[in-house]
Parts: structure tokens; C-alpha cells; sequence
């Protein structure tokens, strides 16, 4: 089976991370009703099974680019953390696509891992 293209991957990245965002905001609204107003679990039950499938697809991707853009392991590592914390996805989509790591590398030796900018000691 053939992986989809490097902008095809980064595209679906940037959707997820957004999505997946989105969805820990129903989950949260969710888990309000359900457990501080006690009126509904109708919130968790719909919102739940729909963040888990978008932060199974948002860690999916991350691995990809992770192999495809031969990101460092500490980039990887916060894309995973990300998922985590609510709405860090879109922060951290953000901060990869400032610092180069949801770009294509255009030019290099492809037997070669992506460099990391020469400035950039850690996140943020």
C-alpha cells in the first residue's frame, strides 16, 4: 500500500489538529452536562467516540510526517503531547508550520534527515 504524499500528509495534519481542537471542546462541554449540570450524557456519548477518532488520526499523522520529514524527536514528542492538552494541537501546528516542519523539503538529499533551524534550542 502506498502512503499518501508528503502535502497530501501535512494537509490531513493540519485538518486533524484542527479537528481534533474542536472536538476536545465538545468533550468538555460534554463532560459539563454531564457531571456539573447532571442534566444530559448525551454530550459525552456523541462527542467522546468522535475526539477519539480525531486523536487517533492526529497521532497517526504526526507519526507520518514524523518519518516523512525526518522531524527530530523532541518535535515529535510535543506533536504527540499536544494531543494531550486541550487545544494544543492548533498551537503546536502552528509553531511546526513557523519553524519549517510542515513544509517541503524541496532540494535536500533525500537519504538525508531534515536540519534543524540553526537558532532553534526548544519550543516555542
Amino acid at each position: 500500500m502506498k502512503l499518501p504524499s508528503t502535502p497530501a500528509v501535512i494537509r490531513i495534519f493540519k485538518v486533524l489538529a484542527i479537528a481534533e481542537a474542536f472536538s476536545w471542546a465538545a468533550l468538555l462541554v460534554g463532560m459539563f452536562l454531564k457531571w456539573v449540570t447532571r442534566t444530559t450524557e448525551l454530550g459525552v456519548e456523541i462527542a467522546g467516540p468522535i475526539h477519539g477518532a480525531f486523536f487517533i488520526g492526529y497521532g497517526i499523522s504526526a507519526l507520518t510526517l514524523w518519518g516523512l520529514q525526518r522531524w527530530p524527536f523532541r518535535v515529535a514528542l510535543f506533536a504527540g503531547l499536544s494531543a494531550v492538552f486541550p487545544f494544543a494541537t492548533v498551537g503546536f501546528e502552528r509553531w511546526a508550520g513557523r519553524h519549517g516542519y510542515l513544509t517541503i523539503n524541496t532540494g535536500q538529499d533525500s537519504s538525508q534527515p531534515a536540519q534543524e533551524p540553526a537558532s532553534e534550542t526548544a519550543i516555542g
